[in-house]
């Protein structure tokens, strides 16, 4: 036996496992609605060549024009050296509509291999037929397709208000601040329109979210005042209001593209000409301002987190539990819930004051949807134990306003242990020495030992003539002192700002050091070198000393020169993050082209807005 005969041998073997011990279905595939007079077509899909007979009952609500009409297709495929082959048979029936109502669709039996198999059951809604249209239509899809279904208009046919509008709904009008609530945009049209563009704008007083809907857009029919609409939901957003009273979240104006047919082009001369008697018309759609009522909420309890919603949890866990001092633990908390995630603050955790603490590091797992965003947040803290001994961390509370019961409620972790051991040698002493200090602050200071500066009666350098001519010369160096200060600010001036343009250069310069130690692997010099980017920079934009350089500090002056928090937060987030990477322990070298590039976007951002 050739190899060639032994290959087509393994390839009839391989297809015959395939169609023995495939299992056979049977799907249905019909549009969803359609209407009176309209012809659609309804096909029985077997995923199999396979087939000795098929059976398929009458079509209540339809008047069977014409079926069954068979194909079927075959593919082969072969990945890794594993062969795959399927196939279809597809029986299409075309119908005629012809009584409103919703109607199911017979099921069909197929036979196959001696066996019986039976089809999914599926229904057809038949909507009233609407006169109006059909004299525009110009014929029908036998596809029947929803987005065909639209008529097209002639050249220079006014398109009104009833024709084509947009209308707004919002799933609640009295809430509570930072209650979400959801608006809906939905399209009305009995034209066909080629596209539909607009989008909510900048508002005040709301947190806004867009809901992710598909770009491919199916129409659905609805009867509107005895007309059938083709209707879609055109986009979604999620507000969560910021202030409380009356506000109104304004109009928005969508343009779209109407398209209608040149009846004096002739449609042979257009196709043969390479042309086409369609033309698109531009349409303005105002959809309708919406108002609401804010209420603000009750009076908040001091642990308070901001979180507003439903179905809050929160977990926590420590890792390890057993360390060594001056080695890292790690706090993950989970919140989970139905609100608005995105805007409530990091619970807030008790740590001993022997524990070096680090801001917390948030990993947003939540999404947009209807009743707000749902999900969990994680929030993952960081500590390290400087001295030896047994820690407790008391219980982490999570505050948050219920919607549902219009009450506040606080959930709570359980404690969490830890065992530090002591270190080989210094963490004895510097306990003991952190000890005194203590002490110290809050108790009697040690007496002087040394002897004391006894002067003779009558030597005191007070109402002496050398103490009387101190006067003028006080005087004297004060007003020298005011002309000096006068210039040195004048200068200071022109210093600032010189070190404010020249910011973004040296931030550049310091980042390309950086690039450098990069590729070189340093990790510790290049951390330090980010670090001196982010501080010099805004330093110098803000002209602000070594000593005042501080994240609250920066974060104040940042909002006062107009930057938002978010921005603001991503610069505190970097050099954070170079502040744990520096000192904490792990793997510095794995972080460092995620903070680079964190750097440079952040710095780039603030010189444009500053």
């Amino acid at each position: 036996m050739t190899m060639r005969r032994i290959v087509l041998f393994i390839l009839i073997l391989s297809f015959s496992h395939t169609l023995i011990f495939a299992q056979v279905r049977v799907t249905v595939q019909a549009p969803s609605q359609t209407e009176e007079g309209q012809r659609i077509r309804v096909s029985y899909v077997v995923n199999t060549q396979d087939v000795e007979d098929i059976q398929v009952g009458e079509f209540p609500g339809f008047e069977l024009l014409f079926g069954p009409s068979t194909s079927s297709s075959s593919s082969f495929s072969m990945v890794n050296g594993k062969t795959t082959h399927s196939s279809q048979m597809t029986f299409t029936y075309t119908l005629l509509a012809k009584k409103e109502g919703t109607h199911k669709l017979p099921v069909a039996t197929v036979k196959s291999g001696g066996q019986t198999y039976r089809s999914n059951q599926a229904s057809i809604e038949i909507l009233k037929g609407d006169p109006s249209a059909q004299s525009g239509q110009g014929g029908q899809s036998a596809q029947g397709g929803q987005a065909n279904r639209m008529r097209t208009q002639s050249a220079g046919d006014r398109i009104t208000k009833d024709d084509l509008y947009i209308t707004v709904t919002a799933s609640k009008h009295h809430l509570y601040e930072q209650e979400a609530v959801l608006l809906t945009y939905k399209l009305y049209t009995l034209v066909s329109i080629d596209q539909c563009l607009g989008k909510m704008p900048e508002l005040d007083g709301f947190h806004t979210q867009e809901i992710e809907l598909p770009q491919q857009k199916s129409l659905k029919y609805e009867r509107v005042n005895g007309r059938t609409y083709g209707t879609v939901v055109w986009s979604q957003y999620v507000l969560f209001p910021q202030k409380t009273g009356k506000l109104t979240v304004p109009a928005i104006n969508f343009e779209a593209e109407v398209v209608q047919q040149d009846r004096s082009i002739d449609p042979y001369d257009a196709f043969f000409g390479g042309g086409t008697s369609l033309v698109r018309v531009k349409k303005t759609i105002v959809a309708p301002a919406v108002e609401l009522q804010v209420d603000p909420l009750p009076t908040r309890p001091a642990n308070f987190s901001g979180a507003v919603g439903t179905q809050f949890t929160v977990s926590g866990s420590l890792t390890p539990e057993q360390v060594d001092a001056n080695d890292a633990v790690s706090l993950r908390l989970v919140v989970s819930g139905v609100g608005n995630m995105k805007l409530m603050k990091a619970p807030n955790v008790s740590w001993p004051k022997d524990f070096e603490t680090y801001d917390p590091k948030t990993n947003d797992k939540s999404r947009v949807g209807t009743n707000g965003a749902s999900g969990n947040i994680v929030y993952d803290y960081t500590a390290v134990p400087r001295h030896g001994g047994r820690y407790t961390i008391p219980p982490v509370e999570f505050c948050y306003f219920d919607t549902g019961t219009k009450s506040y409620k606080t959930l709570r972790t359980d404690s969490f242990h830890v065992a530090v051991a002591k270190t080989a040698s210094g963490s004895i002493r510097r306990a003991h020495n952190q000890e005194d200090l203590t002490v110290l602050n809050s108790d009697i200071r040690y007496i002087k030992t040394a002897g004391a500066n006894v002067k003779p009666k009558g030597s005191s350098f007070f109402g002496s003539t050398t103490y009387a001519l101190t006067y003028p010369v006080a005087i004297a160096l004060f007003l020298m002192m005011v002309t000096i200060f006068y210039s040195q600010a004048k200068a200071n001036a022109n210093v600032a700002r010189r070190r404010g343009k020249k910011a973004g250069k040296a931030a550049a310069k310091r980042l390309k050091n950086a690039s450098k130690l990069l590729k070189q692997g340093e990790a510790k010099p290049f951390y330090e070198e980010v670090m001196r980017a982010l501080w010099g920079y805004v330093g110098d934009k803000l002209n602000l000393p070594v000593t005042e350089l501080s994240k609250e500090n920066v974060g104040e002056q940042l909002q006062q020169r107009g930057v938002d928090e978010e921005l603001a937060g991503r610069l505190l987030r970097a050099i954070g993050d170079c502040e744990f990477a520096q000192y904490a322990p792990g793997d510095a070298a794995a972080t460092m082209d995620r903070i680079f590039s964190e750097a440079t976007e952040v710095i780039n951002a603030l010189d444009t807005v500053l």
